[in-house]
């Protein structure tokens, strides 16, 4: 400039340094025009606002000077391509996505509500208050949020022969029945179905039978047998009673098994004798009668062989005499599959493989071992076992099942030794 003004006039400087003035004068009011033609706009960006000037045209030109792009889901107040005006507020929210799994079908959403209570009212879904959810519905909407759902079933349960239905979400049947307030034996007495770690899914029932153990002492009479001797002093044919005879007594404990109430099972796990039986005791009469038109005496020795034949039929008819000896016992019934049984007999006999032989179990001392016996209402057997409990006039029939030796159950009969 100082050059400048060595080379020129005084006069010719002054009008330059002038027009310079004029220039940037004008360059200054039009930026000025310029500024003041600008739009003024606030934009309120997920609640934040800010105030801009702008030249742009249109709402989308505008958000894209401030570097805001609106996606699909998003939340803007008004159209992309709206003109912009003077004192324009546009609002814009970017939305969030949210994960929702009920059951095991997911999807996915995107919201621009602030709570989980708007987003499900937004998308119409509702839930009970039995369902299972992980969360609250005032919780708010973060994005990436995973909401989880266990809509909630109904099961049955038969509790004892009563049935119930309960609303579940899943879990095992400890869980169910402990929801469900259901309490049940926690040593493993009663029968549950499934078990206790099965997982509960919809169609699910859980049985519970109800398993009940009492014991029952009762007092039972024993049976006495009679007894038959032969007396030469009375008449043949004639009977006298020497002893009328007596029952005895004796103390049993049964332990009775109870599913839901009903019993199932009766076994006799004690016994004692408090009163022996005794046998009735009968004279048969043997004496021949004598006949008075006899008259000639023989006193003739018999030979040794008559002599021994005679001694023999005697003896042969006195064995007759005890094979068919007469008892009234008490019977009670017994199976090859019994607690403690081992499915033969004390004589050899495999029950096993012969359910339905007849067999019955007796005192040796009474009725020996191996003797062929006819008992009434069962029939014809053989005495081939014995029992720890089978003691005077007592015997034990076989039967092929638990079932007919439940209905059996225990009865005063008659038993004639055959042989």
């Amino acid at each position: 400039m100082r050059m400048i003004s060595k080379l020129m006039p005084a006069s010719t400087m002054k009008l330059v340094i002038s027009s310079i003035g004029v220039l940037a004068l004008v360059v200054f009011s039009g930026l000025v025009l310029f500024d003041a033609t600008k739009a003024e706009v606030v934009i309120a960006e997920d609640g934040k606002k800010q105030t801009v000037k702008t030249h742009k045209n249109t709402v989308e030109e505008l958000l894209a000077e401030v570097g805001i792009t609106v996606e699909e889901h998003d939340y803007l107040s008004h159209n992309k391509a709206d003109s912009v005006e003077n004192g324009m507020e546009i609002s814009y929210k970017q939305a969030k996505q949210v994960t929702v799994t009920i059951d095991d079908e997911q999807k996915n959403y995107y919201t621009t509500v602030d709570t989980i209570n708007e987003f499900l009212e937004e998308n119409n879904l509702s839930f009970k208050q039995r369902d299972d959810v992980s969360f609250k519905p005032e919780d708010a909407i973060e994005d990436g949020l995973h909401i989880k759902v266990k809509q909630a079933y109904q099961v049955t349960i038969n509790n004892g022969g009563k049935e119930k239905t309960v609303w579940t979400t899943g879990g095992t049947v400890a869980d169910l029945l402990e929801e469900s307030q259901v309490k049940f034996d926690q040593d493993g007495a009663d029968k549950i179905k499934p078990a206790l770690g099965e997982k509960v899914t919809k169609d699910t029932t859980v049985s519970i039978v109800r398993v009940e153990t009492e014991k029952d002492e009762v007092t039972e009479t024993i049976a006495f047998s009679t007894e038959e001797k032969n007396d030469s002093s009375l008449p043949k044919g004639e009977k006298r009673v020497l002893s009328e005879g007596k029952e005895g007594k004796v103390e049993k404990v049964y332990e009775i098994v109870k599913e839901n109430g009903k019993e199932v099972s009766k076994e006799l796990v004690d016994e004692n004798v408090i009163e022996e039986s005794e046998d009735r005791v009968v004279a048969i009469g043997t004496k021949q009668k004598e006949d008075n038109n006899l008259v000639t005496l023989s006193t003739k020795k018999p030979k040794q062989s008559e002599a021994s034949s005679e001694s023999n039929n005697a003896q042969n008819a006195n064995d007759r005499s005890q094979g068919g000896k007469t008892y009234t016992m008490s019977a009670s019934a017994y199976t090859a599959s019994c607690s403690g049984c081992s499915g033969f007999t004390t004589t050899g006999i495999n029950l096993n493989a012969n359910p339905n032989k007849k067999v019955i179990a007796v005192d040796p001392s009474v009725i020996p071992l191996g003797s062929r016996v006819w008992v009434e209402g069962y029939g014809e057997a053989i005495a081939g076992d014995t029992g720890g409990h089978i003691v005077g006039n007592r015997i034990d029939v076989h039967v092929p099942s638990k079932q007919a030796a439940y209905n059996w159950g225990r009865k005063t009969v008659t038993v004639k030794v055959i042989n």
